[in-house]
């Protein structure tokens, strides 16, 4: 087939869903499922701009511990046999990442056991560079959550709520993970915000920094209050820059392995 047959296709094919979203919408069709119900008037009325908020992940990426995330090791070589393969050793929590609510509780939901209706949701950014430029361990705070609301209305039920400090710009140098005397320092969420957000029906938060919890923290009250209660997390985002404070829609491509506590993922936006 030729490549504008092709072009002409998928256009049709797209223009079809499209109004296929939009019947269903008018119908009462997208209050089947939250994350869907959520997602799907955003992504009907989408200019199909893809924003990728997924960091290239290798060994030099920073971690929480220091270690590389990931590991490589030549298991099939081209030059010998016509074809190559990498054998990954991967860290979980490395890289952009998912935290699911196995990770900060001994019995709670997996990986691979999250609802794929929240893996595509309405995004909402919550800009605090201002504050994070002053102060490295700032933290979003309720009133930020309901300054947000006042600029941009209320968070959709099922959405996912993102920590925009500007942190991006420090991936590669120390400073994206310690202060000058060598501690943690980094934003993150407060959990007074998290657990207004919690009330608010929103199903999981993101941060384009090393943790959900600032790097100041002592007890991961964060982790501990949102992870346990059945949402997830998603660390280390990129691009928040190139997307509107409302209006995204998210597609997040978590890991599915079996009993898994998170992973890295391919997460991007769509406007």
């Amino acid at each position: 087939m030729c490549h504008v047959c092709v072009i002409n296709n998928v256009k049709s094919s797209m223009l079809s869903r499209r109004d296929f979203f939009r019947k269903s919408a008018a119908a009462g069709f997208a209050a089947t499922a939250i994350g869907a119900a959520s997602a799907r008037p955003a992504l009907a009325e989408a200019s199909g701009k893809i924003v990728d908020l997924t960091h290239t992940f290798d060994g030099d990426f920073p971690t929480f511990d220091g270690k590389p995330g990931i590991l490589y090791t030549e298991n099939v070589n081209f030059d010998a046999s016509g074809y190559q393969l990498w054998e990954l050793t991967i860290f979980e929590h490395s890289g952009t990442h998912i935290d699911a609510p196995l990770h900060f509780s001994k019995d709670g939901m997996s990986v691979d056991e999250l609802d794929p209706q929240s893996l595509i949701c309405p995004l909402c950014i919550i800009d605090i560079k201002s504050k994070a430029a002053d102060e490295p361990n700032s933290m979003v705070e309720p009133e930020d959550v309901e300054a947000y609301i006042s600029a941009h209305g209320e968070i959709p039920q099922g959405a996912c709520v993102a920590m925009n400090s500007g942190w991006q710009d420090k991936v590669g140098d120390a400073s994206y993970r310690n202060n000058a005397e060598g501690n943690f320092a980094f934003p993150g969420f407060s959990k007074a915000a998290t657990d207004m957000l919690a009330e608010m029906g929103a199903a999981s938060i993101g941060v384009d920094t090393l943790s959900l919890d600032p790097g100041s923290s002592e007890d991961f009250a964060v982790h501990y209050s949102w992870l346990p209660s059945g949402r997830f997390g998603i660390e280390n985002l990129a691009n928040l820059d190139a997307l509107p404070a409302a209006g995204a829609t998210l597609f997040v491509g978590a890991p599915k392995h079996r009993n898994g506590t998170g992973g890295p993922a391919r997460v991007m936006a769509m406007i």
